[in-house]
């Protein structure tokens, strides 16, 4: 049974009627709008009807035009280009972006995608030196680069200019204070780290004025590049008709990254996120096409539920499992056929994939308890074993906060060495916490929510001693509690098919844009709860309030049967769905967190 939840629900705004009228929609989506933050009609409409028209010129992040130029001179040049990519999907949609624009201009342009468990991630210096052996003169990464300070003076070595595009943390200058636990000041000073090379496209970085969307993924960035490169090759401030119609088909490919990689759903992240779906169903790229019948998926509207957890498990199966550059070749160069077969193949991966993690996952819960990881006074979790497979943790660490609510770093050891991938909570910096235990690893890298780490094995046990000491430092006993955050209070018979279409409207969900949940009270249970799910770990719910009544399904709350029976009065935190079955569609509520009321 999931854990207890803090709910924060959100007051009544007066102005929701009046701003319902003006939106010709239900009280509580006007609610919600105002709830985030957007009150203006003008404003609502912009976000309920994303256009590519609110799309940022790409020029305005730092460095953009330069790389652009470059490659442009590339491509008259007939250098030859490889584009350097990162083995998941935002690596994998970044790379594919790119060489399609670059081969549509008749560039001559190929990929490497490093190996996930044998290379590790970002730049390597054996993998410059091998792509400069094979005479590339231009190197462009995409999604990673921007902590490559060693590789990059390789690249220069060899007198091949190298382009970074990136989206992740950067390297700083640590004050010699900081030590494991304590909390860096924010007056320490921090100077950016950052490599030497030709230049270094970043939406954080470099950037007078500041860029509008500092959160565009890598496949962001890539997209925002192709489009510069547009523009350096027609010579004026419009792409050609062709180059246009590429873009807007590329939308797939930066809407599947901004999914998957988990940034913030807001602003041009939405737009990306919201043609991204619309061009996934309409794609005319063959590896997409092939993909998304892998998945069953072909004939549907995609929402981010299918990005997040059936395509994206698909293409990172393939760097998990085996090597990425499949997916890459899936997405570019495969014919018809070869993007089936790949498609097919990366279908068996991810059942292998699920297989390993729930032996994986197993094997974690038990460590949980060993270590009483599971005690309220546990603030940061690190599991670690032999024989782990270095390309699952993450999403077992994934799972282990979903249960627990700590941030967790699963370490794969092997021959004396450890590959570590961790997640976060709310509120915990995980890059940064990496920072303070800097002593006992060997490298590390990522973002505030989701960072790698490489460390000996002999210093396992000290990390996990300072990882713990700098989330007891960091973290409240409060912060551990998992929030929930509720829209409003809402009745039985508010719960219409048309209130479900009002909050699709709200979409494409993800992190900065959850899906809407409401509060529902003085409901009581109907009738003898159902046990449903091959174990009985579900519940199938009828209950009431006052304005009549309506079916649940608690998923994982199983457990709870014995204490639901009729008459018994609860309050739930729910998401009306359509079910639909035999034909016939019914609204249903989804049960998100349950209370025992007396």
């Amino acid at each position: 049974m999931p854990r207890p939840k803090h709910w924060t629900i959100a007051e009544p705004n007066p102005l929701a009627g009046d701003l319902a009228t003006k939106l010709k929609s239900s009280p509580l989506l006007a609610q919600i709008l105002l709830n985030r933050g957007i009150s203006e009609p003008m404003d609502c409409a912009t976000f309920l009807r994303p256009s590519l028209k609110n799309l940022h010129e790409p020029f305005a992040i730092g460095n953009l035009r330069y790389a652009a130029e470059r490659i442009a001179r590339a491509i008259r040049d007939k250098e030859k280009v490889v584009i350097y990519g990162d083995y998941d999907v935002d690596g994998i949609t970044s790379t594919s972006i790119l060489w399609h624009a670059i081969t549509l201009f008749g560039g001559l342009v190929d990929f490497y995608v490093p190996h996930r468990v044998e290379e590790g991630y970002g730049l390597n210096s054996d993998a410059i030196n091998q792509i400069c052996d094979l005479g590339a003169k231009l190197i462009v990464t995409v999604d990673c680069g921007v902590t490559a300070i060693e590789q990059a003076k390789v690249a220069k070595a060899r007198g091949v200019d190298l382009i970074i595009t990136d989206h992740h943390e950067w390297k700083e200058s640590q004050p010699e204070t900081i030590l494991a636990g304590e909390v860096p000041s924010a007056k320490a000073d921090r100077t950016p780290i950052l490599p030497d090379c030709y230049t270094l496209v970043h939406p954080r970085i470099g950037n007078d004025p500041v860029y509008p969307n500092p959160h565009l993924c890598g496949a962001g960035v890539a997209f925002k590049l192709a489009w510069g490169l547009g523009l350096a090759m027609s010579g004026g401030n419009k792409v050609s008709e062709e180059f246009k119609n590429f873009l807007v088909e590329a939308t797939a490919l930066a809407g599947l990254g901004t999914i998957a990689d988990v940034v913030p759903l807001v602003g041009e992240n939405r737009v990306l996120a919201h043609y991204g779906l619309g061009g996934l169903k309409q794609t005319k790229l063959r590896g997409l096409i092939a993909l998304i019948e892998s998945a069953g998926l072909t004939g549907q509207k995609l929402d981010s539920y299918d990005v997040g957890f059936k395509l994206a498990p698909r293409l990172n199966a393939c760097g998990r499992m085996g090597h990425a550059r499949l997916a890459v070749e899936m997405l570019t160069k495969a014919t018809e056929a070869q993007a089936i077969e790949i498609a097919t193949y990366l279908e068996q991966q991810n059942r292998a994939r699920q297989a390993v993690e729930k032996k994986i996952l197993d094997a974690a819960l038990e460590q949980v308890q060993e270590q009483c990881f599971d005690r309220d006074d546990c603030h940061g979790i690190v599991l670690g074993a032999e024989g782990w497979h270095p390309g699952v943790i993450g999403i077992v660490a994934s799972r282990i906060v979903d249960r627990l609510h700590r941030p967790t770093v699963m370490v794969a050891l092997n021959n004396g060495h450890g590959q570590g991938s961790g997640r976060s909570i709310v509120g915990f910096h995980l890059t940064k916490a990496l920072e303070a235990c800097r002593e006992q690893l060997e490298t590390f890298g990522g973002h505030e929510m989701a960072a790698g780490l490489k460390l000996k094995s002999a210093n396992f046990d000290a990390f996990r001693e300072a990882f713990g000491e700098h989330a007891r430092a960091v973290l409240s006993a409060e912060s551990l509690v998992a929030q929930l955050p509720l829209e409003a209070w809402a009745t039985v018979s508010q719960m219409t098919a048309a209130l479900v279409t009002d909050l699709h409207r709200l979409g494409p969900f993800g992190h900065a844009n959850r899906k809407p949940l409401l509060a529902c009270r003085g409901l009581e249970i109907a009738a003898i709860p159902r046990r449903v799910g091959k174990t009985g770990d579900h519940l199938q719910l009828q209950v009431r309030d006052s304005t009549g009544s309506m079916k649940c399904i608690a998923f994982n709350y199983g457990a709870m049967f014995d204490q639901l029976g009729p008459g018994v009065k609860i309050e739930l935190a729910v998401e009306p769905t359509i079910n639909e079955f035999n034909g016939r569609s019914n609204v249903e509520l989804e049960v998100k967190d349950l209370k025992v009321v007396g």
